[in-house]
């Protein structure tokens, strides 16, 4: 199987996944953790794309990329004060 099939799949089951620990919605680790399994497959498209010179597919991919990262930020690296319930 050549490297972009492999890429393409990689990114498409791991697309899927991320989706999925985000849409549960389980608490904020495993949604920081889906968004970096969708930072990790939109490498792939990237790598991918460029690869067989799909430009909206990697020019779609590399934003995405930018707001999977601020995801992981968010939710992963983030720390959130304590609230104020008054």
């Amino acid at each position: 199987m050549p490297l972009v099939e492999i890429l393409k799949w990689a990114a498409s089951i791991s697309g899927v996944i991320a989706c999925l620990m985000v849409s549960l919605d389980s608490g904020r680790r495993v949604t920081g953790w889906g968004f970096a399994l969708f930072v990790a497959s939109s490498i792939c498209w990237i790598t991918g794309a460029f690869l067989t010179d799909d430009n909206p597919l990697l020019s779609q991919n590399l934003v995405l990329f930018f707001i999977n990262v601020f995801g992981v930020y968010r939710y992963l690296i983030r720390k959130r004060p304590p609230r104020d319930d008054d």
